[in-house]
């Protein structure tokens, strides 16, 4: 996906005190790794090839591998010319930033990282007409290749709308690439519907919601 730097550091700052404030209880509600139980969403959502992720909050010592798996997937577009994002993007110092801001939600597999997003509760650039305290956004979510077309994605969009529910948010929003086929059918095969499709700058750019009510 193609997210723009839509949090300034006083939206980081309210962004993890808020996230701060919930995360016992997100860690209870969407995720909770001593007892091993998780959300039915999760769980149906799974294909049969699928394996089960823990997903939770990254923490900042996480950094250093989000930057990896982003690196790795924008390396892994720009090669099958499907360039996305320039792994310029991700450097170790902006991943910290965001991963000590509570943005960054992370999948593993085990020990292994596995898969990554962000989580944000405010997206001017790509939705500027959208009321505060509506919505939540999901943006840079990327799997590493050992993974792929392994339900990662679904489990972190199931992740995604469960945390946006806990935040009282009615919709979970996300943008692609509108020539993204592969990628738009990954969402409408989970649920999300085109809102539009709107151009920034020189591209176009699919927009998609999702009620957080629809299970």
């Amino acid at each position: 996906m193609v997210s723009a730097e839509t949090a300034g550091k006083a939206t980081a700052c309210s962004v993890h005190k808020k996230f701060s404030r919930m995360r016992r209880g997100v860690a209870v509600n969407v995720l909770s790794a001593n007892t091993g139980a998780w959300p039915r969403t999760l769980i149906e959502r799974r294909q049969p090839s699928s394996l089960l992720m823990n997903i939770q909050e990254a923490s900042p010592t996480d950094a250093p591998m989000i930057a990896s798996v982003l690196q790795e997937a924008a390396q892994w577009l720009i090669s099958d010319g499907k360039g996305l994002w320039s792994t310029a993007e991700f450097s170790l110092e902006r991943v910290q930033r965001d991963s000590s801001a509570g943005l960054f939600h992370v999948a593993r597999d085990g020990d292994q990282l596995a898969g990554v997003m962000k989580f944000e509760l405010e997206d001017a650039y790509f939705w500027p007409e959208i009321p505060l305290g509506t919505s939540a956004f999901v943006h840079k979510l990327a799997v590493r290749r050992a993974w792929a077309k392994k339900g990662v994605s679904t489990q972190l969009l199931s992740y995604a709308r469960t945390l946006a529910q806990q935040f009282g948010r009615a919709q979970l929003r996300l943008d692609c690439i509108a020539d993204r086929q592969a990628l738009r059918n990954l969402y409408e095969g989970f649920g999300f519907s085109l809102h539009s499709v709107v151009q920034i700058g020189a591209s176009s750019f699919a927009r998609y919601e999702l009620s957080t009510a629809n299970q």
